[in-house]
């Protein structure tokens, strides 16, 4: 509970405590009392407002299922300070104060309307203009991002793909990059890019993650450097039944997905925990929430870095240091061709960079998260099958894009 208490009061920490109020009289409107007044309350009492106008019978109901959508929104837009909140935010606030201006004003009437209009008037447009001035507070935190971890990132898999994006969007935001791949000369390529572009410094570093001393090599070779976040995203699928997959390459696929990841982390975590600051990316995938035949091993590898980045989020959230298990769907990356993997939708495959986005708008605020509402909703429907089901399912689904020779 002590643990829970202090991440609850790290979340309140983020925002001031009038905008902590507001967002929990928003919780309240979304679970308690917009509920009520539109399933429980009689229809022929009912009443809505909208700028001074009282809707009554079924507009008033309508009317309230506009206004539980709205605070709907305000509870995710405050729990999140998302960037949308500025300037609407204050502008529904102005609507509802100069709505309860208004509203005593013609239906109450007299000189009591008028007090309860003017008061209640001023005080929502307090409340209105207090919103507009928090445009900064809206802004985002990743814009600060190597202030609050620290100079250096160090993005694995940066040759391509969601690594190559992560790359170039902490670039963008400042970041000094340490490029991580097998592929120098493209490495060497996306180094000047960066440079060029956002005037950042760029070191890279060739080496191969999945050999037993690649992770060493990787935290030797940036032991100089202030890292402020890892983005530990090397990896790759490998499809097939099982007894038809090398073991070879079955061993180099988990040396990579599992075992980099810890030895980065181990590595490069300590003076983190010195200064505390910092933040750990792990690159899972919606394949990490359950059982995907045709891609046994590699689900597994990445249920193993979901759980392993959660439980690590825990233990240092309360540290300084930020740890996020990014989980994508299907990406328009070279993961397909290097699974020996069939396309079937290509078109509906998420860009890399919306991948990134989604991490670094959940980075401190969760410990992993699923990109897209669709992956979302395929990550989390499997929770109400039986397991074996599921696993059938996906079976159905995997078979249809492994080569006919791995089947």
């Amino acid at each position: 509970m002590q643990r829970i208490g202090s991440w609850f009061g790290d979340r309140f920490a983020e925002r001031p405590a009038w905008m902590n109020a507001l967002l929990l009289f928003a919780a309240v409107e979304v679970f308690v009392y917009s509920p009520w007044d539109v399933l429980c309350k009689p229809l022929a009492v009912d009443q809505d407002v909208w700028l001074g106008l009282v809707l009554t019978g079924w507009l008033a109901k309508l009317g309230g299922v506009v206004h539980w959508f709205v605070y709907v929104l305000a509870l995710y837009g405050f729990l999140r300070m998302r960037r949308w909140m500025w300037p609407w935010a204050s502008v529904y606030t102005a609507q509802v104060a100069f709505g309860m201006l208004v509203w005593p004003i013609a239906y109450v009437g007299g000189a009591r309307g008028w007090m309860l209009g003017v008061a209640a008037g001023a005080a929502l447009a307090f409340v209105a203009f207090a919103l507009w001035r928090a445009r900064e507070l809206f802004d985002g935190r990743s814009v600060a991002l190597p202030r609050r971890y620290g100079k250096w990132a160090v993005v694995t898999g940066a040759s391509a793909g969601i690594g190559l994006e992560f790359a170039r969007a902490l670039a963008a935001r400042g970041f000094c990059c340490v490029l991580v791949a097998r592929r120098e000369e493209r490495l060497h390529a996306i180094a000047k890019e960066l440079v060029a572009t956002y005037g950042v410094d760029v070191r890279v570093v060739a080496v191969d993650l999945a050999s037993p001393d690649g992770p060493d090599h990787l935290a030797d070779e940036v032991a100089d450097l202030e890292v402020g976040m890892l983005v530990s995203n090397a990896g790759f699928g490998y499809a097939g039944r099982f007894e038809k997959q090398d073991l070879s390459r079955l061993r180099e696929m988990i040396a990579l997905n599992c075992t980099a990841n810890v030895v980065l982390t181990s590595r490069l975590l300590p003076p983190m925990l010195e200064r505390r600051r910092g933040a750990v990316v792990i690159t899972g995938s919606v394949a990490g929430r359950q059982p995907i035949p045709y891609h046994a091993v590699y689900s597994a590898t990445k249920s193993f870095d979901l759980l392993l980045g959660e439980a690590l989020w825990v233990e240092l959230h309360d540290r300084g240091i930020d740890v996020l298990v990014v989980q994508p769907g299907p990406v328009a990356t070279e993961f397909e061709e290097v699974a020996g993997e069939a396309r079937t939708n290509p078109a509906a495959d998420e860009s890399a960079a919306s991948v990134v986005a989604a991490s670094l708008d959940a980075l401190g605020h969760q410990p992993s998260v699923v990109s897209t509402w669709r992956n979302w909703l395929r990550a989390n429907v499997n929770r109400f099958f039986p397991r074996s089901t599921v696993a059938l399912i996906a079976a159905d689904v995997m078979e249809n894009q492994t080569p006919r020779a791995m089947r």
